[in-house]
């Protein structure tokens, strides 16, 4: 979009509330932040249109479903020209779950989650180096994830 948009206090607002709990409907969000629920729907599809708020997700244990294995994975471009194409390839492997083009020895940085070993092996071994473009990769698994948030938006009070 051309324009920018310029947000006020309650937008923060209501998007740091709704970081905390999607869930929470537009009425009992007007009452806690004391503005109607339409005030709530409208701001809420303008920061849909301009592209800050892009729908909610559902918060879920991996593990509880079986999910046993996180891993970061460094990847070393032949030339970092070849990134749209790579990371073009690598969205058609459904255990990535993020993807970065970053600074540093990488040039990307993936993280990627399975359920076992051996499906991780298959990932970095028959799908992740048949990719073109990709010199070679370092894998690091994660132990344990110490925690996970998202970032403060609201506004600070005083």
């Amino acid at each position: 979009m051309a324009a920018k948009l310029n947000l006020d206090k309650l937008d923060l607002q209501i998007i740091h509330e709704m970081m905390e709990t999607a869930e929470i409907s537009y009425a009992d969000l007007g009452k806690k932040l004391f503005v109607s629920g339409g005030t709530i729907h409208v701001r809420i599809k303008k920061l849909q249109e301009f592209g800050i708020v892009k729908g909610t997700r559902l918060s879920v244990d991996i593990k509880q479903l079986g999910y046993d294995i996180t891993a970061f994975v460094g990847v070393y471009l032949e030339k970092s020209s070849l990134y749209d194409s790579v990371a073009k390839d690598l969205m058609q492997i459904p255990e990535i779950v993020r993807l970065n083009y970053i600074t540093g020895n990488y040039s990307m940085f993936l993280e990627i989650v399975c359920k076992d070993i051996n499906q991780l092996r298959n990932v970095l071994h028959d799908e992740l180096q048949k990719i073109k473009g990709i010199e070679r990769t370092e894998t690091f698994i994660s132990l344990e994830e110490g925690f996970s948030r998202n970032v403060r938006v609201a506004p600070e009070t005083t």
